[in-house]
């Protein structure tokens, strides 16, 4: 058993949240709900650009910020460890979109990662 982590287990909440949110946009298109996607048009495109992958893709991720947030709340070592790799392959994206994309704006993911990634190290 770790420290229990609430504010990185409702961050991650609200991840899995989101992810919900993009599933069910993306099983049910041409909606009122559509509107959502001017938040993040860029995502639109991109999640639309793989095609029949961008559905596991999300519910991967949504599964994964789910249990992540689990863990973190009941202080479980598995939740750190899986917050740990979540956060490290989003700042491995983040850095990759900044250096092969030249989408600049994913640079600011790269401070928050980090100091999320070192919280958690040390804090177990």
């Amino acid at each position: 058993m770790t420290k229990r982590h609430p504010w990185l287990a409702a961050f991650f909440a609200f991840g899995t949240l989101m992810c919900s949110l993009t599933v069910l946009l993306l099983l049910v298109p041409d909606t009122p709900l559509d509107s959502a996607w001017r938040i993040n048009p860029e995502g639109y495109h991109a999640l639309h650009s793989i095609g029949a992958w961008a559905f596991p893709l999300m519910v991967a991720v949504g599964t994964g910020c789910g249990f992540a947030a689990v863990g973190l709340w009941r202080g479980r070592r598995w939740g750190s460890r899986l917050a740990l790799l979540i956060l490290s392959i989003n700042l491995a994206g983040d850095l990759f979109n900044a250096l092969e994309r030249h989408d600049y704006r994913t640079l600011i993911g790269v401070p928050i990662a980090i100091g999320m990634i070192v919280y958690l190290v040390r804090t177990g």
